[in-house]
């Protein structure tokens, strides 16, 4: 009790204390999320165990199991976390100054390169069952979608398709760049892309 008469239990915690702590988790969460992601790429998938991920961490094996339950729950965390960045960088693009097309192109070629830099693996395998994945794809899907409305009204993209379909194909289309062999050909492969959505031109009625 203060020497006012105030009880001590009845204090509220300073919300510049809750914030430490949070901020002293999310500290915590993402280097374990780094040293998981860092030592799976050095000895493989199912070498990896939660007594290398502590030390590699810097925390006790008690304190990890606090946050994750195991393994596979590290990397499902540190999944979701690259695939919503991936999203946001795509809507940062979206977002974007210049024509729609323009932004359209510069969506549609960081999808390709990103799905082309994160090739097929072992982990990939077993990270694309998540939910996470499924909902990144819907919002991906509506984000391609909205840009393809912007292109409609713009004069610049094909009318005989509704966009959503044009939207499916697009990510469809762009999910081969995982097997290409370049930067190169994936820009070859976004190109080709766009040219399937382009404006189709008028008839000739003289011919």
């Amino acid at each position: 009790m203060y020497c006012d008469g105030r009880d001590v239990s009845s204090t509220v915690v300073p919300k510049l204390w809750d914030e430490t702590i949070e901020a002293h988790r999310r500290a915590v969460r993402d280097a374990t999320l780094d040293a998981t992601a860092a030592l799976v790429a050095e000895y493989g998938l199912l070498s990896v165990t939660m007594s290398q991920i502590a030390e590699a961490t810097g925390i006790g094996r008690a304190t990890l199991y606090k946050y994750f339950p195991d393994v596979e729950a590290i990397l499902f965390a540190w999944h979701e976390r690259q695939v919503g960045s991936h999203v946001a960088q795509l809507a940062e693009l979206r977002d974007g100054a210049g024509a729609p097309r323009d932004r359209l192109q510069a969506v549609l070629e960081a999808y390709a390169l990103i799905s082309h830099e994160h090739h097929g693996t072992e982990l990939a395998a077993l990270l694309h069952r998540g939910e996470h994945v499924a909902r990144a794809q819907q919002q991906l899907s509506d984000l391609v979608r909205d840009l393809l409305t912007e292109c409609a009204k713009a004069g610049d993209l094909r009318d005989d398709v509704a966009p959503g379909e044009l939207a499916s194909y697009c990510l469809h289309a762009l999910g081969g760049a995982s097997d290409l062999p370049s930067r190169a050909a994936v820009r070859r492969l976004v190109n080709v892309t766009l040219a399937g959505l382009q404006a189709r031109a008028a008839p000739d009625e003289c011919g």
